[in-house]
């Protein structure tokens, strides 16, 4: 067997990609493109960075002052765009990625595609996650090319080189489509600082990093500071780690600390903690156990006693815990539970231990941050993005969560499109009962948080996603499920306004909840009295207050009064007027 090693390979792959070049496989005429480079965008477009107005390279994951203060193996590997992403918008049926990278293209036990490869998701009107293949060839200039996409315009994220330094990079699309970037999310973020294993060792492809499936899984922003061989819980590294405003911090730094005494193992870990704890009092901190020990194996490489060192994490854990330390967490090997097929070489995961890693990673952080997730629609957190003409969900979102962090609302209106086309802030394209509002909710300090077209779910999705984080407010309504009615059964939308109930308990203890039914509308009034009567049930059984103002737009045989709607399902301003006096001794 010929092995050949990374300069060889290097050559190799060069000869190849000239020879298809000359065939005409890859090569692009660049007049039919529209060409787009991240580095030069009117605002940062790279999620995964934690200091992206410090970084001292567009593709960098330390702010460039960290070069004075980590070890400089640190500062190098900080080089390496693992866990950067770049989201964007588009309804190109071609989309072409081209870049350079500056060390070798692949390593002995990971193939090129994750060390060097980039890696193509695309998110659904209603949420879903879709994979893009890809032809890709690699050489001096890298270039993948995604063809026979959807014309439907969607949102796509690009998940960058797990193990190599990015250069430069350009997004090309025909000549009659554009992309469009998004803003950064403004969630608070999952903070990881880590090994190899965190970094990606050994994932297949940069979407199948564990670090990336956590973040499509909990469609939450991950910082990936995992350190290939130098994971080791440095305090100038943990320093830069509570900088962050984090949703959670993660360290999973066991595998390149493991071959230290115990008592140093301990040192390290609630030295960490103890620095986090400084500067962030009450984020949830997340200690990892050394996989390996949950592998059948009859032997171990390297020099670390896992065992001994998940003994040693367990003890500190302890210590910290006696000292009055909360909410610390610790994530068992035996959660993570790696099979025979789940590592290259018994430490670094394969793809099938990266999705362990991550299954793992989830269900430990859906109980920690409270955000459980069941098995049918209403009770699966999701996004949407249904309309694109009428306006942009994301934009909503980000413009609710600014808001909160300005000026704290009072009172919360929550729903769909009968809410979004009420009035107030944030602003609508559309505001058919601006006057009643103004009137009735704005002295009340009344936010809008109607969503045209949301249903249970995405609903679900906000709440999980921090727009009832960092305040306190005094009164929440709820009115949500009409979205559902052709989709699902009324148990189903009964079971996940009984779910989004409890979260927004959770998050906010101390308001008073009302849950509304859903309001009435052309021919089916009989339906929403029946799922109203379970709605109703379902608010005494968590003892939260029902209330039903759609009651105010029937006429006496219980039927809507059209005179009060738009379409027979929108109310018009004097239908709004009614439900803003109905609502307003409920809401004082």
């Amino acid at each position: 067997m010929t092995i050949f090693n990374n300069n060889t390979l290097k050559t190799i792959t060069i000869i190849i990609t000239a020879s298809l070049y000359s065939l005409g496989i890859s090569g692009q005429d660049n007049s039919k493109y529209n060409w787009w480079n991240p580095a030069k965008n009117n605002f940062p477009a790279i999620e995964g960075q934690a200091w992206p107005e410090e970084v001292a390279a567009t593709y960098d994951r330390l702010p460039a002052r960290a070069e004075k203060t980590v070890q400089s193996n640190v500062w190098n590997l900080s080089h390496q765009s693992a866990g950067l992403s770049i989201r964007f918008r588009t309804s190109a049926k071609e989309i072409i990625v081209r870049y350079t990278v500056t060390g070798d293209l692949a390593m002995q036990h990971m193939p090129a595609t994750g060390v060097s490869g980039v890696d193509l998701y695309a998110i659904d009107p209603n949420g879903a996650w879709k994979w893009a293949a890809g032809r890709y060839n690699f050489g001096d200039t890298i270039t993948y090319r995604f063809s026979a996409l959807s014309d439907e315009a969607r949102e796509y994220r690009l998940y960058l080189p797990l193990y190599n330094k990015v250069k430069w990079m350009e997004l090309g699309v025909p000549d009659h489509d554009s992309i469009v970037p998004l803003q950064k999310r403004k969630e608070k973020p999952i903070v990881v600082y880590g090994t190899s294993i965190a970094q990606g060792g050994c994932a297949s492809r940069p979407g199948l990093a564990w670090t990336s499936l956590l973040d499509r899984q909990m469609d939450r922003q991950v910082i990936n500071l995992g350190f290939s061989g130098n994971g080791k819980l440095e305090p100038p590294v943990t320093a830069l780690v509570s900088e962050i405003d984090a949703k959670i911090f993660v360290l999973d730094c066991l595998p390149n600390i493991s071959g230290l005494p115990p008592a140093e193992i301990q040192e390290r870990i609630i030295t960490a903690v103890t620095t986090l704890r400084k500067k962030r009092p009450v984020t949830p901190i997340l200690l990892v156990e050394h996989a390996t020990p949950s592998m059948q194996m009859i032997n171990t490489i390297g020099d670390g006693n896992y065992v001994t060192a998940n003994k040693a994490l367990q003890d500190a854990y302890e210590k910290l815990q006696s000292t009055g330390t909360k909410k610390l967490y610790i994530l068992p090997a035996s959660q993570i539970n790696f099979d025979l097929s789940a590592t290259v070489d018994g430490v670094h995961p394969a793809d099938v231990g990266m999705v362990a890693y991550a299954k793992a990673y989830e269900s430990s952080l859906r109980i920690i941050l409270n955000e459980p997730m069941g098995n049918i629609n209403t009770t699966m957190p999701c996004r949407q993005y249904r309309e694109l003409s009428f306006y942009d969900w994301d934009a909503r979102h980000n413009e609710i969560l600014t808001m909160n962090s300005v000026q704290a609302p009072k009172v919360l209106l929550i729903g769909n499109s009968i809410t979004h086309f009420w009035g107030g802030l944030p602003a609508a394209p559309l505001a058919r009962g601006a006057d009643s509002w103004k009137e009735v909710l704005d002295p009340l300090g009344t936010r809008n948080l109607g969503f045209g077209y949301d249903r249970v779910e995405n609903v679900l999705w906000r709440v999980y996603h921090d727009e009832l984080d960092g305040y306190q407010a005094s009164k929440i309504y709820i009115m949500i499920g009409t979205n559902n009615l052709g989709i699902n059964t009324d148990e189903e939308i009964v079971a996940g306004l009984k779910l989004l109930v409890t979260a927004i308990r959770q998050r906010q203890p101390q308001a008073g909840i009302l849950l509304s039914g859903i309001l009435p509308r052309t021919n089916m009034e009989k339906r929403i009295v029946r799922i109203n009567q379970l709605i109703m049930q379902m608010a005494g059984e968590q003892q939260v207050q029902f209330i039903n103002p759609g009651t105010v737009l029937l006429k006496a045989d219980a039927t809507i009064d059209a005179s009060l709607f738009t379409d027979g399902l929108h109310p018009n301003g004097t239908g709004y007027s009614k439900l803003a006096h109905f609502l307003q001794p409920y809401l004082k």
